[in-house]
């Protein structure tokens, strides 16, 4: 059939040469005969033009009919040759895929059902439930809808696709779907051998370039300066953190400039221990942007060269700075501390102790600086005779020790060989260890007991007292009594052994005393604000006729003390004696107007007395005899004595009811003793005693009422008179003082004062006469007394019996203002 076509069409191609041959030759023939041409009819030439027209056009179409034929011929042996080939790949393709076990699916309309080539077995396993396009019951659920949807659309948009799946029994394929001819192709090829060797080097490439590239990811967003560097040392890489470490614009800035983090020294370091396969660690000082730190350099041999991280530790640096001197003043603070510690690692070894705890055991230095283990401290100190004594050592020792695998606190008691007690407390630590604290509690312990012992003595002491007792506690509550104070308010022991409330002790004692007023006093004195608190005295006059005297005191501890005293006994006496004091102060108020009106009334007869005395002694009304004369002097010495006891009753009187005044002046010393001697001149010639007077010329004048020092001067003489001996003497004394005091003293030298009697002589009318002459109504000292204090002075007595008395009276440095005495 083929070599027929072939003839046809030569046969036609020969046709039209012969066509356009004959139309050349007419044409030429008209156009190289001129005479020919002229003879013929415009007709017949029309004719002719036409037939060469016509063979003209014949030849040109047998000229592209030829050329035509040719190019046919050609494209025809061009298939040929295709169509061998194809047929040729068709075999190889049909030899492939017997070859290579595959299975090819097409789906010539992608809602029809498909052509499926191959051995559906490698899929299926000749199972029924197993479908080849139910990718859900062969593939894993990620494979299978990934499948599903990329063949959707493979059928539907012609979209090429290539995954490789895995099913559950880890056989590997190959699926490749495209469209070809209009018809949707899948196939699916079981990978093995070195395909499937090549396409698990291939995933595996394929995740160490996603993770590599996530761990570059990771890497550039570190907080920390992170780099590589090229076996030459040259920087390849640089993260964020170490582009704003040296301040870059980028990665790509830094990696040319070839911008250095490091210092050399560093570099060179590292670089020496890349060479002996070590990982270079160092902590440097470093530059963050500027910013002075410290960082922690890493740099680890890594395949082509070095890969380093550095960590900011400025901040570590700076606390771990901090803690170092923290920790030393932490050290000397213990060392201050008296209570021994010392602290054991997880080890069991001591790794520091303070001041007290060497103190405490006396250990040698050398042996503490060798950081014992705790067991061999143990020991010494038991070869030391430190530890208390026990009988099974060992166990002791090891039951201390499982300290380091307890979690609570614990806390024991040690007495000691040499009588110490000790209070050791053991502390987990919680990095590993224990903190062992020695508290010498011996003190403590001895304070306690005594403690205890004066609780039992002042509980047993205060049961013992007639008082009543009760302490409250700041919340109100009966903390400590008597059985007085249950006695006295008839308390019941039910209600005292409760500790019962101040408000209910109120209440049980109400039935005795019901005055509200003292109650509420005294429960605020309990129960009231502790800065509010004050000491509270009230008298409690009971329905049963007793009295009681309260007396509250807030202690220390904030706790109130309160105490109930019996008074009734005292109260009864008070008011009698009281009653007799009223009684005496009226009686006291009748003899001081008695003697008032008794000693004026004596004064203007005796006045009279010895106004007619004198004119009898002065011859007036005639000469008297030497008899008459001696009865006239002795009436006058009588007249005068009872006028000087008057005076002195007045004068008394006028102190006790303080009416008296002194009448200050300035009063010349000298003047005033020679007043005073000359009224006692007489007794002393009559007595045959000396006077002398030791007075410096120079003693000048002070405050004073004349009238009252020349008295008092007079009774001293009075007194020194007649008390003195015969042929003895009497010395008087002025003198001034460094502080400008007034000493004015009388002494003789008469049989003196027994001790036992020198306070009783200023008494009113106490008088010892016995063994001498001297009589008179014993108020001279007392008005002494009186007139010197009076002048804001004192007066004491120096006396040996049998060797003389000396009185000193003592006035004020610039003697009585006048206004002092006015007052």
């Amino acid at each position: 059939m083929r070599q027929a076509e072939t003839r046809q069409a030569g046969r036609a191609h020969a046709n039209a040469a012969l066509v356009g041959t004959a139309c050349l030759l007419s044409a030429t023939a008209l156009g190289t005969s001129p005479a020919l041409a002229a003879t013929l009819t415009p007709e017949t030439a029309a004719g002719l033009a036409l037939f060469g027209g016509v063979a003209l056009a014949a030849a040109g179409f047998a000229a592209a009919y030829f050329r035509l034929a040719r190019q046919s011929a050609r494209r025809e042996r061009e298939w040929m040759m295709r169509q061998e080939t194809l047929r040729a790949e068709r075999d190889r393709a049909a030899l492939l895929l017997v070859a290579d076990p595959q299975i090819i699916i097409i789906w010539s309309d992608p809602r029809g059902e498909p052509t499926i080539t191959g051995d559906a077995t490698l899929i299926t396993g000749g199972q029924p439930r197993v479908r080849l396009l139910n990718f859900d019951s062969w593939l894993s659920t990620t494979d299978a809808a990934a499948m599903d949807k990329a063949v959707t659309a493979l059928k539907e948009t012609g979209e090429p696709f290539h995954h490789t799946v895995r099913t559950p029994t880890d056989t590997v394929f190959d699926c490749e779907g495209r469209a070809m001819a209009g018809q949707a192709v899948l196939r699916i090829r079981e990978m093995t051998g070195v395909a499937r060797e090549a396409h698990e080097r291939m995933t595996a490439l394929d995740l160490a370039e996603r993770e590599t590239h996530a761990l570059l990811t990771i890497l550039d967003a570190l907080p920390a300066p992170a780099w590589r560097r090229d076996r030459r040392g040259q920087i390849v890489f640089v993260n964020r953190a170490y582009l704003a470490a040296v301040e870059a614009e980028s990665a790509g800035d830094a990696i040319s400039r070839n911008l250095e983090w490091l210092e050399k020294p560093v570099r060179d370091k590292a670089a020496q221990a890349a060479s002996e396969g070590r990982v270079f660690q160092a902590r440097v000082p470093a530059i963050f942007a500027g910013r002075r730190g410290f960082a922690d350099i890493h740099e680890w041999p890594s395949g082509e060269g070095r890969f380093g991280l550095a960590i900011d530790v400025s901040d570590h640096e700076t606390l771990r700075t901090a803690m170092a001197r923290e920790t030393e003043s932490h050290i000397r603070t213990l060392d201050q501390v008296p209570t021994a510690i010392a602290i054991f690692d997880g080890q069991m070894r001591l790794t520091f102790c303070n001041a007290a705890f060497r103190d405490l055991w006396a250990l040698e230095p050398s042996f503490i600086a060798s950081m014992p283990q705790e067991s061999a401290l143990l020991d010494q100190l038991r070869a030391n005779r430190r530890l208390p004594e026990q009988a099974d050592f060992k166990s002791w020792k090891q039951d201390f020790l499982d300290a380091y695998r307890a979690i609570e606190t614990r806390e024991a008691i040690w007495h000691l060989p040499d009588n110490r007690t000790l209070r050791v407390v053991t502390n987990a630590n919680p990095q590993g260890g224990v903190t062992r604290l020695f508290d010498d509690v011996t003190e403590r312990f001895r304070l306690a007991s005594q403690f205890t012992a004066l609780s039992r003595v002042q509980s047993e002491t205060i049961d013992t007292l007639r008082e009543g007792v009760a302490v409250f506690g700041t919340d109100g509550r009966l903390k400590l009594h008597n059985s007085a104070f249950a006695e006295l308010w008839a308390l019941d022991d039910a209600l005292i052994a409760t500790g019962p409330h101040i408000d209910e002790v109120i209440a049980a004692s109400r039935p005795l005393f019901d005055k509200a007023e003292d109650w509420a006093a005294l429960r605020g004195a309990v129960a009231g604000l502790h800065d509010r608190r004050s000491a509270l005295l009230r008298r409690f006059e009971r329905k049963d006729g007793s009295v009681l005297d309260c007396a509250t005191a807030p202690l220390s501890d904030g706790a109130t003390l309160i105490t109930f005293s019996d008074v009734t006994a005292s109260v009864n006496i008070e008011r009698a004696l009281k009653e007799r004091a009223e009684a005496l102060e009226t009686a006291g108020e009748l003899r001081d107007r008695f003697v008032h009106h008794v000693s004026y009334e004596l004064r203007s007869p005796l006045t009279n007395v010895i106004g007619f005395t004198d004119l009898l002694s002065a011859g007036m009304v005639g000469a008297l005899n030497e008899k008459q004369q001696d009865y006239v002097g002795h009436i006058q010495q009588s007249s005068k004595a009872l006028m000087a006891l008057i005076d002195d009753i007045l004068d008394l009187a006028s102190l006790d009811t303080g009416e008296l005044r002194l009448n200050a002046e300035e009063t010349d010393i000298s003047e005033t003793i020679e007043s005073a001697v000359a009224g006692v001149r007489d007794r002393l010639a009559e007595s045959h005693l000396l006077l002398t007077l030791d007075v410096p010329s120079d003693i000048g004048q002070f405050m004073a009422d004349g009238k009252r020092v020349r008295q008092i001067l007079f009774n001293l003489l009075s007194n020194a008179v007649g008390f003195s001996r015969p042929g003895g003497r009497v010395t008087v004394r002025a003198r001034r003082d460094e502080d400008d005091h007034i000493l004015l003293s009388v002494e003789d030298e008469g049989r003196g004062i027994p001790a036992d009697l020198i306070e009783r002589v200023f008494d009113r009318f106490e008088t010892q006469t016995k063994g001498t002459k001297h009589r008179g109504p014993g108020l001279g000292l007392s008005l002494v007394r009186a007139f010197v204090e009076l002048h804001g002075g004192h007066v004491r007595i120096e006396s040996v019996p049998d060797k003389g008395t000396k009185v000193i009276c003592l006035f004020p440095a610039g003697g009585v203002p006048s206004r002092a005495a006015a007052e």
